[in-house]
């Protein structure tokens, strides 16, 4: 008798879950569904197109760079440290300037190391070919060792240049809320696409 008492007991807490009890029908919890992904996607475009201006005020000649690049994505991303361990996460797009398609992408990183506080940052990043950028958005990334760089910067008429190569046909920028970071790290952090949204 327990064990059926428990049973039914889980049977409508998966219900109660699922939306049986919120009185709407599959096809209105679908179309709500269906609506904060659109929410969300617009949301994040936006924030991509935020980004890349934050990007061009720090370096101008930036905006000809992500022009002639076949694509690029944008990420923003939120730190937390907590005494002994470190966690990012972030939300980006991923734009294909040869036919204008968005790919939804999610990141992020955990690690062990002392510190306390937050930190938010921006990230973008450059792909020089179509294989670079395809394997990027249907693989994914993860940043190792090798994808540490200090930028090779250079001032022509005030204009910082501080493009930092992390991959073979990578490039990427990092903006903080003080400016461009010319030491940028992206180690242990991986990028994948957004199973929800795309």
């Amino acid at each position: 008798m327990k064990h059926i008492k428990l049973l039914l007991a889980l049977s409508l807490a998966v219900l109660m879950l699922n939306g049986f009890w919120s009185g709407k029908s599959d096809r209105e919890l679908k179309r709500e569904k269906k609506s904060e992904n659109f929410q969300a996607r617009v949301q994040r475009m936006y924030k991509s197109k935020e980004i890349l201006k934050d990007l061009y005020v720090y370096s101008p000649e930036a905006q000809n760079m992500v022009a002639k690049s076949y694509g690029y994505a944008t990420f923003t991303n939120i730190g937390v440290s907590l005494v002994f361990f470190s966690a990012e996460g972030g939300k980006g797009v991923a734009h294909n300037n040869h036919n204008g398609r968005n790919t939804f992408m999610n990141m992020g990183s955990a690690g062990l190391g002392l510190g306390l506080g937050g930190k938010e940052f921006s990230i973008i990043f450059l792909f020089e070919s179509k294989k670079v950028y395809k394997r990027f958005i249907k693989s994914g990334w993860e940043a190792n060792a090798q994808s540490d760089a200090a930028a090779k910067y250079n001032t022509k008429g005030g204009a910082l240049s501080a493009a930092v190569t992390v991959a073979p046909g990578i490039r990427m920028y990092k903006i903080t809320k003080n400016g461009l970071m010319l030491q940028a790290s992206v180690l242990g952090t991986k990028y994948w696409q957004d199973g929800d949204l795309n």
